[in-house]
């Protein structure tokens, strides 16, 4: 990525792709909800004023107080590793756009563009804030991915379920590999440069990419691999503290994010095993991870609804999904859109 590019002229999407991509966003969730609703819930579903209840409101604002702050403080933290240091209103006010466009956007393709643009309008050099918002992304994974296989193997919620036996020592085997290969590039980069430039040659014999493509690639593909290295590397060789802290507040951040069906589970009456449903919502999490519809929608309210069916009575199941994607996407996506129209409001007064 050109270090030198005006991205200041320059959109994190288009209005109209964006409306698309929400309107997709809706249709899917209602499909999943449905589902669930017709497969999981028995076709019935109710409200319960226990949900509303004042230590139960008072409780979730305060774990949604902790989500928030600790996604910010996991990316400030990041970047002061990498030696730089925005005020937190810049940094909180970008929590909010990424929640919104990572959820409108298939694979949160435009979550990590939206991010890059914003650090780049307020004075981070395009490649450092490529490289924070993927250091960030990647902790996550790491910590997700590390999870999965522990929980898959060891909770009894999953004995008997078709995700276990050969299917999940497969999805172990591959998050290994998925692991191991982001080792390979953050510290062996090179062993990566030669195996990926022989495909690009085979591809290119086999005449499935031109020669100009072929050439193209080769540069920016070693360029971006050695660059995204050297980040990681200066991101591991800033001041200390702020590495660990970094790390600290995305275990933080996952911690809250991972306890929010706990809370209303419990605040519903039933007597939740904590650490089940811990590794339930890092399961769902990591499928969620490979979802190509915006937002993981319709798939992540499916796979909740599959594993939470044998806790949760048919009524409350799309009762606490719902509350569950109200709380940790649904509000962060209407902040976002409200806080990018206030940007773009004040970039059009700035450049007229």
């Amino acid at each position: 990525m050109n270090e030198h590019i005006n991205t200041n002229d320059q959109h994190p999407a288009s209005a109209k792709r964006l409306a698309l991509f929400s309107l997709l966003f809706i249709a899917l969730t209602v499909a999943g909800l449905y589902a669930v609703y017709d497969q999981f819930a028995g076709q019935s579903i109710s409200f319960d004023i226990r949900l509303i209840a004042p230590q139960t409101l008072t409780a979730l604002t305060g774990l949604l107080l902790v989500y928030f702050v600790s996604d910010g403080l996991r990316l400030h933290f990041t970047l002061r590793a990498l030696g730089h240091h925005l005020s937190f209103p810049v940094i909180f006010r970008l929590v909010f756009i990424n929640l919104f466009f990572s959820n409108v956007t298939p694979m949160a393709t435009g979550g990590g563009f939206a991010q890059i643009w914003y650090l780049h309008r307020h004075g981070v050099p395009v490649g450092r804030a490529t490289a924070a918002t993927t250091i960030r992304t990647v902790l996550a994974v790491l910590f997700i991915f590390s999870l999965t296989p522990v929980f898959l193997l060891t909770l009894d919620a999953f004995n008997g379920q078709s995700i276990t036996g050969d299917l999940g020592m497969a999805l172990a085997i591959f998050i290994l590999i998925y692991l191991g290969f982001f080792v390979i590039l953050l510290f062996r980069t090179r062993w990566l440069i030669g195996p990926f430039s022989g495909l690009l040659r085979i591809l290119n014999r086999w005449k499935l990419i031109t020669d100009t493509r072929h050439m193209h690639w080769q540069f920016k593909a070693k360029r971006e691999m050695l660059r995204f290295s050297h980040s990681f590397g200066d991101y591991l060789q800033g001041k200390p503290l702020f590495v660990v802290l970094s790390v600290l507040f995305t275990a933080v951040f996952l911690l809250s994010l991972f306890s929010f069906p706990a809370l209303l589970i419990h605040s519903l009456g039933y007597d939740i095993d904590y650490l089940m449903s811990l590794g339930l919502l890092v399961v769902t999490t990591f499928i969620m991870y490979f979802s190509p519809t915006p937002g993981a929608s319709g798939i992540s309210e499916g796979v909740f609804g599959s594993f939470f069916s044998g806790i949760l009575s048919g009524n409350h199941l799309i009762l606490v999904i719902v509350s569950w994607r109200l709380i940790t996407i649904y509000l962060g996506m209407f902040i976002g859109l409200g806080v990018l129209q206030k940007e773009l409001i004040k970039r059009r007064r700035k450049s007229g």
